[in-house]
């Protein structure tokens, strides 16, 4: 199955964003990336870069949504669930070579105090992976509020943890931030 033009600036997007940041990508590499004339990019998205990255991190967000899905799905016991999203993420950010980390934190923290479509979409990103969280451990008979507060803390670390792991190049930090948010979900009683 051939995938479509405006897909391909779509997925040429979220790659470079993720890799590159919202600044550091331009719009001509993009279409290049994408196999894709420049009037082709304008054409889906009229509203040029921050129209095509809002799409990306939109596209980006479902993938990693699905990743982290399947991760908390492994396994029934939340707390093992959270250490099997931490090594998932581990292993994906060794086998990129350190580059492809959180889909949204580049835009996200370049964005930061702007009212941008690129803020917003990145925000329902980090809130939507958190409700993820959330809903596992809810399937798991924790309290809402427990569960709310627990998958905010678990998509927080996590992320941070990622951060610390691209920079060191190693896994342990998100192997570590696994086991110990594995205790702390371990440590409510349900």
């Amino acid at each position: 199955m051939q995938t479509s033009t405006r897909d391909r600036i779509v997925v040429a997007a979220a790659r470079l964003l993720q890799r590159q940041g919202y600044v550091g990508t331009g719009i001509k590499q993009i279409a290049q990336e994408a196999q894709a004339t420049l009037g082709s990019v304008y054409h889906f998205f009229p509203g040029g870069k921050e129209t095509v990255a809002v799409a990306a991190i939109r596209h980006s967000t479902e993938e990693f949504s699905a990743l982290l899905r399947k991760a908390l799905d492994s396994e029934e016991d939340p707390a093992e669930a959270v250490t099997a999203c931490a090594r998932q993420l581990a292993d994906e950010l060794r086998e990129s070579g350190w580059t492809d980390g959180c889909p949204v934190t580049a835009a996200a923290l370049e964005t930061l105090g702007t009212d941008s479509e690129i803020q917003q979409a990145c925000a329902d990103a980090l809130r939507g992976w958190e409700q993820l969280v959330a809903d596992k451990l809810l399937r798991c008979g924790f309290p809402a509020e427990s569960a709310r507060e627990l998958g905010t803390m678990v998509i927080c670390a996590l992320e941070g943890a990622e951060v610390t792991a691209q920079v060191n190049r190693s896994e342990e930090p998100l192997l570590v931030a696994g086991r110990q948010l594995a205790r702390l979900v371990g440590s409510y009683e349900v």
